[in-house]
């Protein structure tokens, strides 16, 4: 490593304690990566270490995760979406880089676009007429994520002007933009909680969209569909002795669960101080011990119940009901506009959508449903995809998710046998002298 001519002796001792130590090991297991992160410890770098492994779509199918004073240990098992391990070292080497930098926090600049952020009630029609307005306004949609919870909507949308190419920047058009839009986030009954906010920041989307749903109270709300039998079952408890309050997540596992879990954690500011994630077969385990940033544990019976409220709506806000659809077409102004309409003429509500462009092509995801919530006639799919483009629009099924191999070695090789305890021996360590387990070996 090249220092600076201006960096003295204890500037590079400070550098070299605070940059997070990077380790990362195929050879442990044959179905799974292990990726090790030792790193001073500090408010949200949890969430920033899992935030750098989902964004890469990789699944975290299993974690170990300890605090110990100022420093922290988090040892994660990681495949491919397709449950691989990652093999590709131009992959391997942007996640040592990217985590080994994590303890300066995760900045995101400006991107040459203007985002928008919508929250409100959610009717069906109502993405259709966002995007017509965007339309007429002559505003081309770059990138857009859409989640649907408990009758609520949040958005956020980026977008380009369609004359320049470049963010919008005529202060006469943002306001015209924010007007037209809240007229139609209003509707008839929603005039006090629509909200609009325009903005030239570039911001990591699914965390934001997790903190305007939670802004905007959506865990309070009464859930529009029926609970299921995959409807997350979440604990809390205080464990006196020891100063925790120690929270248990069971659920369908699914990507990017443990980022949204966290997410929320993070964003309800508590620490993390010691967690176990594992995965059996479709279901997810996760077990977190927390402290508020105070040090202190949850304080009150209204304080646990919000908490168990915020962590169910974390996990099903990115529950895909309905049926998968995805476009893939060349793109020209006014066509997401197009298709959404599309959408509701035939009634069909989208819970959920992934808006983007790579080139001039458009590759959207949608996961829809009929008016109101139950899965969509495929009769109704098919005469859609018939006006779309059979070739353009295409129902997929939602990949399986399969834990079994990984399972198996686990129990090869035992979770507190030889090969885990070399690379996660101070995890156990920490855990022993806390009295978290009964014995180190």
């Amino acid at each position: 490593m090249e220092w600076p001519a201006c960096t003295d002796e204890y500037e590079k001792l400070v550098i070299r304690m605070s940059t997070p130590r990077v380790v990362i090991d195929n050879s442990v297991f044959s179905s799974a990566t292990l990726v090790k992160v030792d790193s001073a410890r500090r408010h949200g770098i949890l969430l920033d270490a899992v935030q750098v492994l989902t964004d890469l779509d990789l699944s975290i199918k299993k974690a170990y995760i300890s605090a110990d004073g100022k420093w922290c240990m988090d040892v994660f098992h990681v495949t491919d979406q397709n449950g691989n391990k990652i093999t590709d070292e131009s992959v391997l080497k942007y996640i040592e880089q990217s985590l080994g930098s994590i303890h300066y926090g995760r900045t995101n600049s400006s991107n040459g676009l203007t985002a928008l952020e919508l929250t409100g009630t959610d009717r069906v029609g109502l993405l259709s007429e966002v995007f017509a307005v965007l339309a007429d306004l002559q505003c081309d949609v770059v990138e857009a994520k859409v989640w649907t919870h408990n009758g609520r909507i949040a958005s956020l949308i980026y977008v380009k002007d369609s004359s320049s190419g470049s963010a919008i920047e005529d202060s006469q058009k943002f306001n015209k933009i924010e007007l037209r839009l809240r007229n139609v986030l209003k509707g008839d009954n929603d005039i006090r909680s629509a909200k609009i906010s325009v903005s030239m920041a570039a911001m990591h989307t699914e965390r934001r969209l997790h903190q305007m749903m939670f802004t905007d109270r959506d865990y309070e709300r009464t859930p529009i569909l029926e609970v299921t039998s995959d409807s997350p079952v979440v604990t809390v408890q205080n464990w006196a002795g020891r100063g925790y309050s120690v929270v248990n997540v069971q659920c369908k596992d699914r990507t990017k669960l443990l980022f949204d879990v966290v997410s929320n954690l993070t964003d309800m500011e508590y620490d993390v101080f010691h967690a176990t994630i594992n995965t059996n077969d479709d279901r997810a385990y996760l077990e977190f011990y927390i402290r508020h940033k105070d040090g202190t544990p949850i304080s009150s019976e209204p304080e646990r119940q919000r908490v168990i409220q915020c962590l169910k709506a974390a996990v099903e806000r990115r529950a895909s009901e309905g049926v998968r659809l995805e476009l893939c077409k060349e793109d020209r102004q006014g066509l997401l506009a197009e298709v959404m309409r599309t959408f509701r003429e035939n009634g069909l509500n989208v819970t959920r959508a992934e808006i983007s462009t790579v080139g001039n092509m458009a590759t959207n995801i949608f996961y829809v449903t009929d008016a109101v919530g139950n899965p969509a006639d495929s009769k109704i799919i098919e005469s859609v995809r018939q006006k779309i483009g059979l070739s353009n629009l295409e129902v997929k099924e939602l990949p399986l998710i399969n834990h079994q191999e990984i399972q198996r070695e686990d129990e090869a090789v035992g979770i507190g046998g030889a090969v885990l305890l070399s690379i996660g021996s101070l995890v156990r360590r920490n855990l022993y002298n806390l009295g978290l387990i009964k014995s180190c070996s």
